[in-house]
């Protein structure tokens, strides 16, 4: 039964919200003007179906990003070129079944086009060992720790580099071949980045 990754659409954001909130305590709850600020502003908002039905979905940005988290600016402070999966969520029937290595393949052929590295964060608190040796296993490393303002929850902060970047932006730099599967990202509006202190060598 294959997975088909894809773009999300605007009537499927009550069931993506849905997914969301029924996640447990390692994602964040969503309202619904949250959800749908993601829908305006994400250049990566895809779902995951299998046998037709939603099985999750993973929202992800690039660096200048107009985005309010504050794991997002935790990156954004030292580093200057990355995409970062602000979330990924898969339904609880689905988990161990491929789709999120799936999604984590679809994300890093999108990113490494245009970005050196990819971001994101797992907490730490709770029994959560099964997504940090997932992540560790897709070739991300730990690069530091962050807690959350105003809440006790603690984040590992954790980068995977993009080796192919380098060429890629050398060779075509922002015109990008227009190849069936040279995905555009969604319209969204950015901000220049601030001054960024590159941390971890070899990232």
């Amino acid at each position: 039964m294959s997975i088909v990754v894809r773009d999300v659409r605007e009537h499927e954001l009550d069931s993506v919200l849905a997914l969301n909130n029924a996640a447990g305590p390692a994602i964040l709850p969503l309202d619904a003007a949250r959800l749908r600020h993601f829908y305006d502003c994400a250049e990566y908002f895809r779902i995951a179906e299998r046998d037709g039905a939603l099985t999750g979905f993973l929202i992800g940005l690039g660096h200048r990003s107009e985005h309010d988290s504050s794991n997002f600016r935790w990156f954004r402070e030292r580093y200057d070129n990355f995409f970062y999966i602000d979330r990924i969520v898969v339904a609880s029937r689905r988990r161990g079944g491929g789709v999120g290595r799936a999604f984590y393949a679809d994300a890093q052929s999108y990113a490494e086009l245009r970005y050196a590295q990819i971001a994101c964060e797992v907490f730490l608190d709770g029994v959560n060992d099964p997504v940090l040796l997932f992540h560790g296993t897709s070739g991300f490393n730990e690069v530091g720790q962050h807690r959350m303002p105003g809440t006790d929850v603690r984040a590992a902060m954790l980068m995977k580099p993009l080796n192919c970047y380098a060429w890629i932006n050398a060779t075509y730099g922002d015109a990008l071949p227009k190849l069936p599967w040279v995905r555009e990202p969604r319209a969204v509006a950015v901000s220049e980045p601030p001054a960024a202190m590159q941390m971890g060598a070899g990232l």
